[in-house]
């Protein structure tokens, strides 16, 4: 695209926002409008609003019109997630009206679209292209009021009544303040406690809110505190049925700064913008006339970007950790005064985040695993790390379209959430029971003793949703206990088809292992066929929790070789010791070193990094290719915070290395 070529836009969704966006687009230097998408053409007045533009029946058409650049989606907040997905796999760039999501989680998965398909996407904040917000920037990085301590921001207004027809009251739209006009306080303070440190932005450490809901479970008013890691306190308000005075106040130790109705600037066609400086009795009024329109400063910010080959906004705009950080705290907020909106959950939401029905993919190879009927994926999910349902699917949907079907519970991860999350997320998705391997663990301390197994087997049967597991795992062992009273226990489930597979120990030893094994083959019981301890590239050096043990050193690789046991290995990428996070000279992350650092182990560090180099790819991608090529079966547990993070994962299960590799690995 040349640099005077104009950015053609589109719009999805044709409300009053995106009127108003409209006429940013015509007052821009960069944009043309080009076409609006509805999904109804003879809604009243919509060639009023857009005069002179083409009108499309259905957002899918417009996101395949060729003579479109860029989408901007105007849709309820719900969907906001879906049509930017849907818009960037269809080689747009994309503007979002924010919230850009309904959590950080879901924003995180339209930014990496985006990343993948090399297009832009921003989240649209009109305020912060304005020439006001920059002139405020200055002011408190100047130190015009001395150290910032406090900082008041709201936007509030009164609609009057409980009107439950309207989308801000509807849960079923994601309504109430704290979605939508709870951001502009929130990005505002975090921006500005970030200009008092010199930095972009900054997160908060404590968020603490408090909200009336009202009939339909959305927020009608509320507040929260931040606590930054400046120490700057900040107070933020919204609303919908409460008239607010909607100032910013900057609150420094020589003085403070005010500032009305922030987001508005010199209002929305233009006009004059009021700061006020005041110091003791002393005021002093800075003014800022603009005469360009609100909407085309973001408009222009936008075909910048595009113009300039970037994928997001640079400062002043929110760039994607921005957004993140500025949901992140939208999702605290709400979390602290307990709103959930029904479309979060999985009654609601058995749909993937684009939308769409979600089937098993072929992506992920499947391999036989010895004593399981089922053939299962090379690697299996954990996602014990997750707040919601809302959350976890993303990447439940995600391993799974990828052709992942290996999943790891246990009855303590989450205290009973990561159980009840799977068991709503397979029956929401209604896949078939026979297509997924589940693994189950229990008998975790303080709780290891066999008489549990079968009672906590009850409540994560219940919770899983399932009347069986294909692998279960005493989760830690106790060797005040007699080994055979363990298997005994185990081997009732087996008889009682609670489990279906194969059974065995986590954290256990070689020595307590076989002695299972051969006290079942002595009674007629089943035996343990299976392990679920640390193995990795670099072995563990001091337990990460009590308890557990690794099988990473040669004697442990002697003895599984020998019996052919499966492993599933947890912590099998060695929990960031093969990213940047560590080094010889890196000593910030206390478990890394207590763990990891040992010069055996960063000598094999150092041979993974040489070896990614020749291969194209990261040292991590080798330091879990290295478990796969093992002699003996190994399947690694693998733990991604992201669908990013599980996709960079799963490309490593394509890494083939030879057994020269890995013994040179080794070292």
């Amino acid at each position: 695209m040349s640099s005077v070529q104009q950015i053609r836009w589109g719009i999805i969704g044709p409300g009053t926002i995106a009127r108003t966006f409209a006429e940013g687009i015509a007052h821009s230097a960069t944009g043309r409008l080009v076409a609006v998408a509805t999904r109804n053409t003879d809604k009243p007045g919509l060639g009023d609003a857009f005069p002179g533009v083409r009108i499309v029946k259905g957002y899918d058409r417009l996101l395949a019109d060729p003579e479109v650049d860029a989408i901007y989606v105007a849709t309820p907040h719900p969907s906001h997630a879906e049509w930017a997905i849907k818009a960037t796999r269809a080689g747009k760039h994309v503007l979002v009206e924010k919230p850009m999501a309904l959590s950080a989680y879901d924003a995180r998965s339209i930014f990496h679209e985006a990343q993948k398909a090399g297009v832009f996407a921003g989240e649209a904040f009109m305020y912060r292209f304005h020439p006001q917000t920059g002139r405020l920037v200055d002011l408190v990085r100047e130190g015009t009021i001395g150290e910032v301590r406090i900082i008041r921001s709201s936007f509030g207004f009164n609609m009057g009544a409980y009107r439950p027809e309207h989308r801000l009251f509807a849960n079923d739209l994601a309504g109430g303040g704290i979605l939508d006009v709870g951001g502009y306080p929130v990005s505002m303070v975090c921006m500005l406690a970030g200009a008092a440190g010199k930095k972009p932005f900054l997160e908060p450490v404590k968020v603490s809110g408090a909200a009336r809901l009202g009939p339909s479970g959305v927020d009608e008013w509320a507040s929260a505190v931040l606590k930054f890691p400046n120490d700057i306190v900040a107070e933020v308000s919204c609303s919908i049925l409460a008239e607010q005075d909607n100032v910013l106040h900057i609150i420094g130790s020589e003085g403070r700064i005010e500032v009305k109705d922030f987001w508005f600037a010199s209002g929305r066609r233009g006009g004059v913008g009021r700061i006020q400086i005041i110091r003791g009795d002393r005021r002093q009024a800075i003014e800022i006339e603009e005469k360009r329109h609100l909407y085309a400063f973001e408009v222009d910010a936008v075909g910048e970007a595009i113009r300039a080959g970037r994928t997001e906004f640079a400062f002043p705009g929110m760039n994607a950790e921005e957004t993140f950080a500025n949901l992140r705290v939208l999702d605290r907020w709400r979390a602290s005064v307990g709103l959930e909106y029904e479309i979060e959950t999985a009654a609601r939401r058995t749909v993937n985040i684009a939308g769409e029905k979600v089937v098993a993919g072929d992506g992920v190879p499947r391999r036989y695993i010895p004593g399981l009927v089922k053939r299962a994926s090379t690697v299996a999910l954990g996602f014990e790390f997750f707040p919601s349902f809302a959350a976890a699917s993303l990447t439940l949907d995600a391993f799974y379209e990828a052709g992942g079907n290996l999943f790891d519970t246990a009855f303590v991860y989450g205290a009973g959430k990561t159980e009840k999350i799977f068991g709503d997320w397979h029956t929401s998705r209604e896949v078939r029971r026979d297509d997924i391997v589940l693994i189950g663990k229990g008998a975790h301390s303080p709780l290891c003793y066999p008489d549990v197994i079968a009672k906590q087997l009850d409540q994560s049967l219940e919770r899983l949703k399932t009347d069986y597991v294909d692998v279960y795992f005493m989760h830690r062992d106790n060797a005040d206990v007699p080994v055979g009273e363990f298997v005994d226990a185990m081997d009732d489930e087996v008889r009682r088809g609670r489990i279906r597979g194969i059974f065995g120990g986590s954290n256990w030893t070689r020595e307590r292992m076989d002695e299972a094994i051969a006290y079942a083959e002595r009674n007629g019981k089943t035996s343990p066929a299976a392990l679920s301890n640390n193995f990795s590239l670099a072995q563990m050096l001091d337990p990460i929790w009590p308890g557990c043990v690794a099988a990473s050193d040669d004697s442990w690789k002697d003895w599984m070789t020998t019996r052919q046991i499966p492993n599933f290995a947890w912590s099998s990428q060695g929990r960031r010791f093969f990213t940047e996070r560590a080094g010889r000279d890196r000593h910030e992350d206390e478990e890394l070193v207590r763990v990891w650092y040992s010069d055996l182990n960063f000598r094999r560090r150092d041979r993974a990094i040489e070896l990614a180099k020749k291969r194209g790819c990261s040292p991590i991608h080798i330091a879990l290719a290295y478990v796969i090529a093992q002699p003996f079966p190994v399947i690694p547990l693998i733990g991604p915070r992201t669908v990013a993070e599980l996709e960079d994962s799963l490309s490593a299960i394509h890494i083939a290395l030879s057994q020269d590799e890995v013994r040179w690995l080794d070292g």
